[in-house]
This record gives C-alpha cells, sequence and structure tokens, in this order.
C-alpha cells in the first residue's frame, strides 16, 4: 500500500519544522524526518492505530508521536495523510469543521 500525503499534512510539517528551527534548526530537521518516515510506516500496518472516537464514521485514525498527531484514513489502494498536529491544537476544528 503506498501512502500520499496532502498538501495540508506537508503544510503542517512546514510549520512543525518552523516553530522547532526557533530553538534548534538541527532538531528541527531532524524531527520532521521522524515524523515523515513514521507517517510512510503507517503503510505497513495501518490499521493498528484507533479511529479518531466520536468520529468514526468519518474513517479518520490518529497515529500519536510524543506532542503531535498523524490523522489518516485507509483508502483502497493507499493511506491518505491528512493532517499532523501538536495535540494541545483544537483538532477536531480543524479535521471536522462541520462535526
Amino acid at each position: 500500500m503506498k501512502t500520499f500525503i496532502t498538501v495540508e499534512a506537508e503544510a503542517d510539517l512546514e510549520t512543525i519544522g518552523d516553530f522547532i528551527a526557533q530553538d534548534n534548526p538541527v532538531r528541527a530537521l531532524s524531527f520532521v524526518r521522524e515524523l515523515t518516515q513514521l507517517c510512510l510506516d503507517i503503510a505497513d500496518m495501518p490499521q493498528a492505530w484507533p479511529v479518531v472516537p466520536r468520529y468514526e464514521h468519518h474513517g479518520v485514525r490518529r497515529r500519536v508521536h510524543g506532542r503531535y498527531l498523524i490523522f489518516y484514513r485507509i483508502g483502497a489502494d493507499r493511506i491518505t495523510i491528512l493532517h499532523i498536529l501538536n495535540g494541545a491544537m483544537d483538532v477536531e476544528a480543524i479535521l471536522f469543521p462541520a462535526g
């Protein structure tokens, strides 16, 4: 199965990297690489992580890495990474604006 990272998720990675780079540019680069690799690794076991509670009907799953949450959906032939967000954010408003 292949992994597709959406434009929104790419922008999330850039935002995360920019934020970390303010204090530690080297770690920013390595952390963004870690997150990217975790996204790609989801394809190996896509059902290993839970569906987002209360939004099961959307089929969105969540993989946790420290304070960050990788949100994705399993399709017929690919994994789609929707967003990569800090857990302190209002993730429900970003992922499910209409509820």
